[in-house]
């Protein structure tokens, strides 16, 4: 910047980006120092931003915490962000997770280990991500050694799938599951020889 001082409005928009992107307080000696301005010039440009904030109404305020300048949500403006907060988050769905979840709604109840055999890789995070997202539980464990946890899918799957139940997934092409267990097959053979 030189030894050119910073004008009141580029010190009141640095400012604001500073606090937006720290999204924590920030001492006023660091916000001092980036502008090139004293502490009391800093405190002042703060002042006017605080006051200006208020004036417009607008919906966040700078609060002063111990010395450091935090911007936060003015709190009667709460409840609008409480109903945001509050909405479903719509689950992004991988194709890993899609394929995982494909299994498990065609198979269960089935293990972690059908469905590594199945994939031919681990599949913990994907089934992680789908008990997340309450489209897949588990729904027992299975009687052998180890007493492996079982996986089905959930009511928030048929709800999402909009289907009432299992039974009206559509139904896979035997020609096609054999030409896919075929595929599985060799790449696990694959995989041995290797």
């Amino acid at each position: 910047m030189g030894t050119e001082k910073i004008g009141e409005e580029k010190a009141q928009a640095a400012i604001e980006a500073i606090l937006f992107a720290m999204g924590d307080s920030v001492e006023l000696e660091k916000i001092a120092a980036a502008l090139e301005l004293s502490k009391e010039e800093t405190r002042n440009v703060l002042k006017h931003m605080e006051e200006k904030y208020r004036q417009e109404d607008r919906g966040i305020r700078i609060i002063e915490l111990e010395n450091a300048y935090q911007l936060c949500t003015k709190s009667e403006l709460y409840e609008y962000l409480i109903r945001v907060a509050k909405q479903p988050k719509k689950p992004v769905l991988t194709d890993v997770v899609m394929e995982t979840l494909s299994i498990i709604a065609y198979k269960q109840p089935v293990t972690k280990l059908e469905l590594e055999k199945i994939r031919g890789v681990k599949s913990d995070h994907a089934v992680n991500k789908l008990v997340e997202y309450g489209l897949v539980q588990e729904v027992g464990r299975l009687d052998a050694p180890g007493r492996p946890l079982l996986f089905g899918t959930t009511e928030e799957f048929l709800r999402h799938f909009g289907v009432q139940s299992l039974e009206e997934l559509p139904s896979l092409n035997p020609v096609q599951m054999e030409d896919f267990k075929a595929e599985a097959e060799e790449e696990i053979q694959m995989k041995l020889e290797v």
